[in-house]
Formats: C-alpha cells, structure tokens, sequence
C-alpha cells in the first residue's frame, strides 16, 4: 500500500489485528482448497438499524456485527476459518474505528479465524459487513426437517428483546439482558455437535424463535409444534418474550428422536451453554396446531409473533 489517509487507516487497522490479519494486500484473498463443503455468508451491522450509537460502546459493535456473521456459520453445522470485513466511515466514527476493529477481533480470534481481506470507504452512515468463510463435513441447511423429529434449542431465550424494549423506553437495561444484546457469542461448537448427532434442519434465531420456526416449517412443509412452557426463558422472561426476542443467535434445530441420546453424549459435561427439547415435527397438515401449545395438557391458543424484517418491520 502507498502513502494517503486511506491506506494509513488500512494499516492502523492491521496493526491493531496483528497476526490475526493474514496475507493482506493483494486485490483478492486466496483460499486454500478443501475436502469438505465451503460455507459462505454475508452479514452487515447498519448503524439506526442494527443499533443506535448510544446504546453501544464502538468495541461492542464491532464484536456484536463479527459474532452476527460468524453465527450463519454456526447455524449451517460450519467451522470458522477465514473473515473479510468491509467499513463504511462516516467522519465522526473516524476516531473510533479502531476499537471498533478490537472488538471485531475478540470473535474472530475465539472462533479460529483469521482476517484475509476486506474494504474501506468513507459514507454518510456508519456501517460494517462481515464476510465469513468456513468448512463442514456435513452441512445442515433449514430444509431437511421430518416428521417425527425432535425440536431443540441452544442457550436460554428472551434477553436481547428484554435489553432492546428497555433501551427504546430510554431505560438501562438489565445487565444481564444487556450482555445478550451487545455480546452475543455465535454457537460454532454447538452447531457442529448438532451437526454431527444427526441434526436434520437448523438455523440461528435472529429474527425470533416464532419467526425462524416458521422458517423452518416453510424449508420442510413441515410444521414445528413447540410447547411454550419448555422454552428455556432468562430471568423475568415469559414464553412470550422468548417466541418474539431476536438477535439471539441461538441455534434452533431438528433432528431424529433417536439422535438424542448422540447429542447428550457430544454435548461436555458441564458445558455452560444447554441444549432444550421444546418440541416435535409434526405433518404440514398440522400448521394450526404448530401454533398452539399442544405438547402438554391445557394448551391454549397463542399469538405468535411475527418476528423482524427488515422491509416491513417499523
């Protein structure tokens, strides 16, 4: 790179990744063949979309916009290996963009990754995309779900929407609801436990645990019954609050009743992060009753909620 502003950020940005920043400088990244199956996603973090600037320190939206990415990887059963990360730098984030490099880092470091290329231009709203690269053996995609499968989900539901309804309301959230929101860490080694017990369908939550079911049903014409009462909810958290939270970054997958006892026996003792059956796969015919808690005595009608999108949400 020659002299100018521009190439002098590039290199305080490489100075700040050190080693995690790999083979730099060239007009493309070179990616060494593999056995398995490639596994490819973009993610982009917007600022006034994604976050306001007051309610995140510029660290945590670099590792909230990396753990997003790396999460899609986590989501397909994938391991992390290579990042490229692409900065739209408006002038009053100039300042702050190196921490926000920092805290790309932590995620990108404690999946095994390393950082192989990327962009930067200057824009009127700050922005940051992420893409990641990864392998797996056997990829899980959202549309094998069967009938007769069990439902589970990684973790426990409900902060990051407990965290955003308290930050719009101009209240401090929970700390405890505010580290799911701003730290979110993507489940890589879970997706591939899960992977690798059989799992048939799986995707992360970041829309809702509602809404990526109905993906999930959608993907298998299958239908998801899900009994809201063994949703594992946080503190103070309803079944209501964990159908609707998004940016979880949970995993929620499918996989034979009979694969279980193979999940129980990958999953470490101990292992801070859980694993929850909260439901079955039923017949498309079933669709209504997807929508009821129908797995346990009293079940009663439910409002699911519609989940985010990003062209017809507020």
């Amino acid at each position: 790179m020659g002299p100018g502003v521009e190439f002098d950020t590039i290199r305080g940005l490489l100075a700040r990744w050190g080693p995690l920043a790999q083979q730099l400088g060239d007009d493309a990244a070179l990616l060494a063949p593999t056995a398995g199956y490639r596994v490819v996603s973009t993610d982009a973090c917007v600022e006034q979309v994604h976050f306001w600037r007051s309610w995140l320190t510029p660290q945590e939206v670099g590792a909230r916009a990396a753990a997003a990415a790396l999460s899609d990887l986590a989501a397909m059963g994938a391991s992390a290996e290579s990042v490229l990360v692409s900065f739209v730098v408006p002038d009053d984030w100039r300042h702050d963009l190196g921490a926000v490099a920092d805290g790309i880092a932590g995620p990108v470091r404690d999946a095994g990754a390393v950082i192989v290329g990327g962009n930067l231009s200057r824009g009127a709203t700050f922005s940051v995309t992420l893409t990641v690269i990864g392998q797996a053996e056997r990829p899980v995609t959202r549309a094998g779900a069967r009938v007769g499968d069990v439902v589970v989900v990684t973790g426990v539901l409900g902060g990051p929407g407990r965290a955003l309804g308290a930050l719009l309301a101009g209240r401090s959230p929970e700390p405890w609801a505010r580290a799911r929101f701003a730290g979110p860490v993507p489940r890589l080694a879970e997706g591939q436990w899960l992977a690798a017990a059989g799992a048939t369908a799986m995707l992360d939550i970041s829309d809702g645990l509602a809404a990526d079911a109905r993906h999930l049903e959608a993907a298998g014409n299958v239908a998801l019954v899900i009994d809201d009462a063994r949703i594992p909810c946080g503190p103070g958290c309803t079944a209501a609050d964990a159908l609707a939270s998004g940016e979880e970054y949970e995993l929620l997958a499918t996989l034979p009743a009979d694969a279980l006892e193979r999940l129980r026996a990958q999953w470490p003792a101990g292992h801070p992060v859980p694993f929850t059956v909260i439901g079955e796969v039923r017949a498309a015919a079933h669709h209504e009753a997807a929508h009821r808690e129908a797995a346990h005595p009293g079940a009663r009608d439910t409002t699911r909620p519609a989940g985010h999108d990003h062209f017809g949400t507020p």
